[in-house]
């Protein structure tokens, strides 16, 4: 159901930080999607959603790229950010991969450049970019987030540190290393803590008891829980990833198939009307 924006307008980064952080203390449990581009992105503020995230997949997809190839850049990461904070009055956090670096300094050059793009959060994961060796060193991870944190703690408002634990994304089946990571994240200070691809419930239900800090658990991965299920296992956040853009290149994709294969446009009827467009995106601006 979408609604009017009840946003408050001309909020400051202060203001919208204050409140991301206060999403994931207050004891309520929040969904937070992820826009690629300025059009998604007041459509989610305008179906009444607390704050957003950026995809790294849904990003690189709609620039003709793949991810985790490290072909999108910084630039256009934060350029993707600098969109979605300018069109909405939500709360932004970035995928920020692996930080966009090896040492501390870069992942503390590219916390900074993420808080200058008006964004209030960002992730940073133990991925390697290694297919043979796909998640980094234990310490060497920790003291990255560590990096990230110190990095977010000199800032003139509260950055919230997401530290992401990889190892069931790059099949590294391994619970009790992935919740001692998220561990030793959160005592070097992140603030929420997400191991993405966690096979079930029990999984979960296990992460979230062991490290006493807020969770965020991935939408329709693998396990295919709904929101309040995930909930009930005592996750904090629930974030879509690349979903939600995926579910729309395969509608686009079904479409051009149809059209090529039998030069029908049944796909229309699943299509919202060109005048409901405008509906949608009420009191929403689209300059890009």
């Amino acid at each position: 159901m979408f609604t009017a924006n009840t946003q408050p307008a001309n909020l400051s980064q202060y203001e919208k930080a204050e409140r991301f952080k206060k999403l994931h203390t207050g004891g309520t449990p929040f969904v937070m999607p992820n826009p690629w581009d300025c059009g998604t992105a007041i459509l989610m503020q305008n179906a009444g959603f607390k704050a957003i995230g950026t995809t790294s997949a849904g990003l690189a997809f709609s620039l003709g790229k793949l991810d985790r190839a490290q072909s999108v850049t910084l630039e256009e990461t934060l350029e993707n950010a600098r969109a979605l904070v300018g069109v909405t009055q939500l709360p932004v956090s970035i995928d920020l991969e692996d930080g966009f670096g090896d040492d501390a300094d870069a992942i503390m050059q590219t916390i900074h450049a993420a808080a200058e793009s008006g964004a209030v959060g960002g992730s940073i994961e133990d991925y390697s970019s290694d297919p043979a060796n796909p998640i980094r060193d234990f310490d060497a991870s920790v003291a990255r987030v560590e990096a990230a944190v110190a990095a977010a703690k000199r800032l003139p408002f509260p950055f919230t540190v997401t530290a992401r634990a990889e190892n069931y994304l790059y099949g590294v089946y391994d619970l009790k290393d992935t919740i001692a990571r998220l561990k030793a994240y959160r005592d070097v200070g992140a603030d929420v803590l997400y191991a993405p691809s966690l096979p079930d419930a029990d999984a979960i239900r296990t992460l979230c008891a062991a490290v006493d800090a807020p969770v965020n658990a991935l939408l329709g991965a693998g396990n295919r829980l709904s929101v309040s299920e995930l909930f009930a296992l005592g996750v904090t956040r629930v974030s879509l990833g690349s979903a939600l853009s995926r579910a729309a290149l395969g509608g686009f994709v079904a479409g051009l198939q149809e059209l090529q294969q039998h030069g029908t446009c049944h796909f229309l009827e699943r299509a919202v009307g060109y005048f409901d467009v405008a509906k949608l995106l009420e009191n929403g601006d689209l300059p890009c």
